[in-house]
């Protein structure tokens, strides 16, 4: 059972990611890219491909280089609502319970998704939501760009070093790493390239993330190859 650390140990801070992270949501992302696909006459499989690798504009301009970018931004929009309201989702083994251990003010979510959209998926789910959510409408330059991350470490009044990201994407990790953090790969069963350490679960990373937030040292000390 993971226990209330009680507050930060000097000063430390944890700031995670949230899709792919905290709450499960790839067939959720997989079934809005495959209806929206559908409603242009495009191949969902293939649209689905150019979405995990890049931002929607870029996706747009790939798949739909004939189409009114703003137009199927709209659409995908009001497709990523409808299902926060009724698309089926989970929380990865222990979200909660890590969460909830985390002092408050402690950490922070820095997503590519917008809040209201986190929000809904964090009342769905029973997460806990923290005092600090950057999404994509608080900044100018999305992961990979490190300025997500460093905007949360400013609203949390924290120093670069002084944070831990929790990341499962590569354009989530290079952002952290940009952004001067300490960056942990959970949730996939390779390590994304630049991880200081990886975890193949949100749940085996747990015990070693509240020991960052306590300020002592993690149990684990292995790097990946």
């Amino acid at each position: 059972m993971i226990g209330h650390s009680g507050g930060l140990g000097a000063g430390k801070f944890v700031l995670f990611d949230v899709d792919g992270t905290l709450v499960d949501a790839v067939d959720n992302q997989r079934r809005v890219w495959g209806v929206w696909a559908q409603r242009y006459g495009l191949d969902p499989d293939e649209v689905h491909r150019v979405a995990l690798r890049t931002r929607p504009m870029e996706t747009f301009a790939q798949v739909a280089p004939g189409h009114d970018p703003q137009e199927c931004l709209a659409l995908l929009h009001e497709l990523e609502d409808e299902d926060v309201r009724t698309g089926v989702y989970g929380a990865f083994e222990g979200a909660a319970e890590l969460l909830t251990a985390l002092p408050a003010g402690g950490w922070a979510l820095v997503t590519s998704n917008y809040e209201h959209r986190v929000l809904g998926r964090f009342a769905r789910t029973g997460l806990p939501v923290p005092e600090v959510v950057v999404d994509a409408a608080r900044v100018s330059e999305g992961k990979p760009s490190p300025v997500p991350y460093l905007l949360a470490a400013r609203r949390l009044g924290a120093e670069p070093q002084d944070c831990l990201v929790i990341e499962d994407a590569p354009s989530g990790v290079l952002s952290g790493l940009r952004a001067g953090m300490t960056v942990w790969g959970v949730n996939t069963p390779e390590p994304v390239d630049g991880v200081h350490r990886h975890y193949a679960t949100l749940g085996e990373a747990a015990a070693d993330i509240l020991a960052f937030a306590s300020g002592t040292r993690p149990a684990r000390q292995a790097v990946p190859e």
